[in-house]
């Protein structure tokens, strides 16, 4: 009866104290996907057949789109709508703010107030709202400065104290800031509640608890979204014209079209304008979101030794320390911070 001499240890057995049998190491194969590979070429074919034809196009008139793409007057109208974008914005997250706690306070009164106030500008279009703001001066012909039902203080003719680019500002700032409240109040609530008390044990005010513990742990779930909004209110800059304000880009681009009879390469103007604009807004967006998710997730290193196909390196096992795995046989185990028990 022949013996077969298996450096593999029996079923049960032990290993030796000294160290780790050696295995033979994994091959792995990968796995082939000839459908993905035929799809893929499919795709890359069809948009270079894509490219080829738009360039030969008539209808798209590239050397009208070289001629105005760096024109002056769409220039200073993709200024003005950067313009729109970061005032509205600003204005929008400091009002949402403003809303979402309004929204989580206990007072009925105010809760409500927050409640109607979301309730009437996310319900209606925002063109609507922007064609209101337009036909202000119609609705308050003066703006009066003082006690209700007595002489006012000042008074100021509406057309005379607000532009329609201020208009315009309102307009798009009291729409966004309802969408803004609701993204900041769904970051509010992914924070725990024990992050609250925790703060409040140690003698935190309230301002001091939303500042310095809630707001920056919220802040990974509020940038995403918030990113997505400010390029959308990029786009949404277009609609001022409902105001009227014609000097945005969308409106002065399709102002020179009409003039030169040529609105297909001053549309592609304005979407160069627009796509330069939204990657712009794209990257800072992911560094927001990378500097405010760190730590968020994060596992330690596990490796696995090749000889004994053992895992070592920190894995964390639920106490609340990572726990060193060490291969047998190489050396004490580490102690538990703190000492032995």
């Amino acid at each position: 009866m022949s013996t077969e001499n298996n450096s593999r240890p029996a079923a049960g057995a032990t290993p030796p104290a000294g160290g780790a049998t050696e295995s033979e190491p994994i091959k792995a194969i990968r796995l082939r996907h000839p459908w993905r590979i035929v799809f893929a070429v499919v795709l890359v074919i069809g948009f270079v057949l894509f490219i080829v034809d738009a360039a030969g196009r008539e209808a798209y008139k590239w050397d009208f789109v070289a001629k105005y793409v760096f024109d002056r007057r769409i220039s200073e109208a993709a200024l003005n709508t950067l313009q729109l974008t970061v005032y509205s914005m600003v204005i929008a997250i400091i009002l949402g703010v403003i809303l979402a706690v309004m929204r989580l306070t206990p007072n009925p009164v105010v809760n409500s107030l927050a409640w109607f106030y979301l309730w009437v500008f996310r319900g209606t279009p925002v063109y609507v709202q922007l064609v209101f703001w337009g036909l202000l001066s119609i609705i308050y012909s003066s703006i009066d400065i003082g006690i209700p039902f007595m002489e006012p203080w000042f008074s100021f003719e509406t057309n005379a104290a607000l532009s329609t680019f201020t208009l315009a500002i309102i307009g798009l700032a009291l729409n966004e800031a309802a969408y803004m409240a609701e993204i900041v109040r769904a970051g509010l609530l992914s924070v725990d509640k024990g992050q609250d008390e925790a703060a409040t044990a140690l003698g935190m005010t309230w301002f001091q608890t939303m500042w310095r513990v809630i707001l920056p742990q919220s802040m990974r779930v509020i940038i995403p979204p918030t990113g997505n909004e400010v390029i959308s209110m990029l786009k949404t800059t277009s609609l001022v014209t409902a105001v009227p304000y014609s000097f945005d880009l969308y409106t002065r681009s399709r102002d020179i079209s009409a003039e030169t009879f040529t609105p297909i390469p001053l549309l592609i103007v304005a979407s160069i304008w627009y796509l330069f604009f939204t990657s712009i807004l794209m990257v800072g967006q992911h560094f927001l979101e990378k500097r405010f998710a760190r730590g968020v997730g994060a596992r330690e290193d596990r490796k696995i030794d090749t000889m004994s196909g053992t895992l070592t390196g920190a894995v964390p096992l639920g106490s609340g320390q990572p726990t060193v795995v060490r291969p047998p046989g190489d050396g004490p185990p580490p102690t538990e911070p703190g000492g032995p028990r």
